[in-house]
């Protein structure tokens, strides 16, 4: 059974810094792609960044791009996502997802259960 706990949410000011993780099993994490999204209220959930661990290529919603970092460590089969200069436009649920693709397409297979991200201006 596929399972991917997020943890590292929080509350934090504008222009702060917060690391989120993800923990997966259930499957080999080599092969799959590894990927965060976010839903803020009343929004549809978007496309954060996606890490390729074919090639180890990284993609970037355009409005992270230079403040998102995301990276991927195998050897505990976990996902980063680190994000600085946080703004409130931030705020949402960030989701960890397994993928079946990341690159010219993002194609998510199985979502955790989401962390809070929560920026006070």
């Amino acid at each position: 059974e596929v399972q991917l706990v997020e943890s590292g949410g929080g509350l934090v000011q504008a222009g702060g810094s917060l690391r989120l993780s993800c923990a997966a099993s259930g499957f080999t994490f080599d092969d799959y792609d590894m990927g965060w999204f976010r839903q803020a209220p009343g929004k549809p959930r978007e496309g954060v960044s996606c890490i390729n661990h074919g090639d180890g290529s990284t993609y970037y919603a355009n409005s992270m791009k230079g403040r998102f970092t995301i990276s991927s460590e195998n050897a505990k089969n976990t996902v980063y996502l680190q994000m600085n200069s946080l703004e409130p436009e931030d705020t949402a649920v960030y989701y960890c997802a397994a993928m079946i693709s990341c690159g010219s397409s993002w194609s998510p297979r199985s979502w955790g259960q989401g962390t809070q991200v929560t920026v006070s201006s």
